[in-house]
């Protein structure tokens, strides 16, 4: 489904595509009936009712209008709708036009009617469905079949948090018909797990432990869940209530669906809420408890889905959270500064300093050992090995272990690890050779013309005492950006192989391929080799510095990527962005009696709100406007192209901004088309087309050198200015890039590593 306002859009703006210097007038608006009304058929009371019930759903629970002015709101419609003066005159006018003999009383009674049987109008008097509040959220709870939220009480001191039946949710979502196709589709039965030169990891669903899961990896469809655990504050972190109403929230997502699925926010439910304080004093297991017994629950008897009739079992794939929180509920020390930190292999602080994981010297845990391990530390009452307990999830499932569902955090690890210590250090260093200084820096950071996505994430001015805080600060989003856009702030003024850059060339590279949505056996070796290699540099260049338990970490990764797929797909940046939702809730209803039952409450009719949207669940394009254009106009190349395609079309429907789940598209962006040598293809998008529901991108094709002190390419405009209909599903990368002018050259750097068929992209 897609939406456009409609507007008008001359041809003279879009000279390029045309054959001749021509015009087209008049507006084109398409519309999309939400309520898959017919025109000209009179619509039911109660479909109308629902209609106004649909807004004001989306008014209170998705932009926050508190109840009491949305009841303000409506007395005074009601008043308005209930306006028998304007009735009066109207229905008079209209009479007369047809020449009827009427009398005043007559005129009374039709515009009594007409108020009184208006379904808009009986829904909103006094008594009405939705006139008030209470009546509203009544409504809702019956008509969009709201999953409430559970209160549990923890003890006689009124200790509670919040669970939202996962199992009764789970059945409401797998009753959309598209969540459920996009499910089957997906589903590629029972697989060995053989890794060759052809083998790619896209997914979970690719790696290692999933298709070594029994009940994941079967003929039939089993449900995939991912939780993530974290907590968060909903008050200022700095002023005097923090700490007080830290929360602590257990999301989820169903992982059956593609990749991409997970962008809007409605697709990661709620699971369990609570205060932070009470999982320290009564501890996860009691707090998790309901929703342990429901998952094993769906282990065992699965959740009945009525459109296929029959019942399907499923378990957790896996539990995404940052090192402590992970470290917490899979029973492992918490503290990263003593021996044996790692949850992956049983390595100790001090060898970390001398070898490497690539070198072998380090045991993976085993479930035979960590099993061993636990019961040492219970006889013992002190960890084993850095094993504290047994995590509370492999205690109640049968289908999920501790060492394979925890995958490693990329956003901690790396853009809020490794990176900003690195960049304190190497920036330290290239400032103490007076290549450039900190105002120098700070100057270029700020005045930078960032474009698009990177003006959302521009990264933050580095501290004036960076050396002695050996960290840049700054969230792993303005991290990210400061590292790849560095080279474009600076990169002029660094000489050459100068071994500091080279290190944070080297880190970029390496991010570049830890955010990769596709690997092969090729590009996993190859990041192997590159976090080798810049350990190697960065030790030789700093002695003196320790290395972070997160740089251990990172060593892993090659390994665990086999295992878990691209670690992108299970990073808690997304989960993260949900905080947002309940904090802006706080925020605007400011009330902060029993706030998870409040948030949870809210965040359910938000959710109820979703699922009944006809929309839910499929790919989801977004125009703001458009234009129609006759095909014979375009240029002649896109005009075939487009006619050979879709031979019965006539008109398109030209557009300069879109979006496609998520995914912003705008005109003069870049895109990966294609590749040659070995190398990215590259394009300019000078216009967009939407056929048949699906965003077509009319492109200019570039030229583009690498050049590796930039670690970016040099792209000037093709020889033969070629220009082609582009299909999203045949980029190299669904991500638009921006191009930046760096002295005199037009230079675009990569986001994520692109896996060119055929041959390594080593860029």
């Amino acid at each position: 489904m897609w939406q456009c306002k409609g507007c008008q859009v001359e041809v003279s703006n879009i000279s390029d595509l045309q054959e001749e210097d021509q015009r087209v007038e008049g507006d084109q608006v398409v519309e999309v009936d939400t309520f898959d009304s017919l025109e000209g058929e009179r619509l039911p009371k109660d479909h109308i009712e629902q209609q106004l019930a649909t807004a004001l759903l989306q008014l209170e629970f998705l932009v926050q209008v508190p109840g009491i002015a949305v009841d303000e709101f409506l007395q005074e419609l009601h008043y308005l709708l209930n306006s028998a003066s304007v009735h009066t005159g109207v229905v008079r006018d209209l009479l007369e036009r047809h020449k009827v003999q009427f009398t005043d009383d007559l005129v009374k009674d039709i515009t009594s009617a007409l108020c009184t049987s208006n379904p808009v109008c009986r829904a909103i008097e006094k008594g009405g469905s939705l006139s008030t509040v209470h009546r509203r959220l009544k409504y809702y709870k019956e008509k969009f079949c709201v999953v409430e939220p559970v209160t549990y009480l923890l003890d006689n001191k009124k200790a509670t948090f919040q669970y939202v039946p996962i199992l009764k949710l789970l059945q409401q979502i797998l009753n959309c018909k598209a969540i459920l196709d996009k499910v089957n589709s997906n589903h590629r039965g029972k697989r060995e797990f053989i890794v060759d030169s052809s083998y790619e990891f896209k997914s979970p669903e690719d790696g290692k432990y999933f298709i070594e899961n029994e009940l994941l990896n079967a003929d039939q469809v089993s449900i995939s869940i991912r939780l993530y655990v974290d907590e968060f504050e909903i008050c200022n972190p700095l002023g005097t209530s923090r700490k007080k109403q830290k929360l602590c929230g257990v999301y989820w997502v169903l992982g059956n669906l593609p990749p991409g699925s997970h962008s809007a926010l409605s697709s990661i439910y709620l699971a369990v809420l609570f205060k932070s304080v009470d999982a320290k004093v009564y501890g996860f297991e009691q707090v998790l408890h309901p929703l342990l017994q429901d998952l094993k629950t769906l282990e065992t008897c699965g959740v009945f889905v009525p459109l296929l009739g029959t019942s399907l079992k499923g378990t957790v794939q896996s539990i995404v959270s940052d090192n402590l929180g992970a470290h917490t509920i899979a029973g492992f020390v918490e503290s990263f500064s003593g021996d044996f930190f790692c949850r992956f292999c049983t390595a100790k602080r001090c060898d970390v300093e001398s070898d490497t994981v690539a070198c072998g010297r380090f045991n993976l845990r085993t479930k035979e050992l960590h099993s061993e391990h636990i019961k040492t530390a219970l006889e013992t009452n002190n960890h084993c090995l850095g094993v504290k307990r047994e995590c509370i999830f492999t205690k109640h499932l049968t289908h999920f272990h501790v060492l394979t569902g925890f995958p490693p955090d990329v956003a901690h690890d790396a853009f809020e690890g490794v990176v900003p210590v690195e960049l304190a250090y190497c920036l330290s260093q290239l400032i103490s050779k007076k290549f450039f200084t900190i105002d120098n820096l700070n100057k270029a950071i700020l005045t930078f013309p960032y474009k698009w996505s990177d003006k959302t994430n521009k990264p933050h001015i580095v501290p004036q005492n960076l050396s002695a805080r050996k960290t840049v600060g700054g969230n792993a989003h303005e991290n990210w950006s400061l590292l790849r856009l560095l080279p474009f702030l600076i990169g002029h003024l660094v000489p050459e192989n100068e071994p500091a850059w080279l290190v944070l060339m080297d880190l970029k590279d390496i991010i570049e391929l830890l955010v990769a949505p596709t690997h092969t056996d090729e590009s996993i070796s190859y990041l192997e080799s590159k976090i080798t290699e810049h350990r190697q540099r960065y030790k030789d260049l700093f002695p003196a510095a320790r290395l972070l338990p997160k740089h251990h970490f990172l060593e892993h990764y090659p390994y665990l990527i086999k295992c878990f797929g691209p670690l992108v797909t299970l990073w808690t940046l997304r989960f993260e962005a949900k905080h947002s939702y309940f904090k802006n809730i706080v925020k605007h209803t400011s009330c902060y009696k029993n706030i998870p039952l409040t948030l949870a409450s809210r965040h359910q009719f938000m959710i109820a709100f979703h699922l009944n949207s006809p929309s839910y669940g499929k790919a989801f394009l977004d125009v703001p406007s458009v234009s129609s254009f006759p095909v014979d106009l375009l240029n002649q190349e896109i005009a075939l192209a487009v006619k050979s395609k879709y031979p019965d079309t006539t008109e398109v429907d030209l557009t300069k901004v879109a979006s496609v789940n998520g995914i912003q598209y705008k005109t003069g962006m870049i895109v990966v088309q294609g590749s040659t040598s070995g190398m990215p293809e590259f394009a300019e998008i000078m216009h967009m087309c939407v056929i048949k529901n699906e965003l077509l991108l009319i492109v200019r094709m570039l030229c583009g050198w690498y050049t590796d002190h930039y670690r970016a390419f040099e792209i000037t405009p093709s020889p033969t200015r070629e220009i082609k209909l582009v299909h999203l599903k045949d980029l190299g990368d669904i991500y638009p890039l921006a191009d930046y002018i760096v002295g005199a050259s037009r230079m675009v750097t990569l986001k994520r590593h692109i896996i060119v068929k055929g041959l390594l992209n080593c860029i």
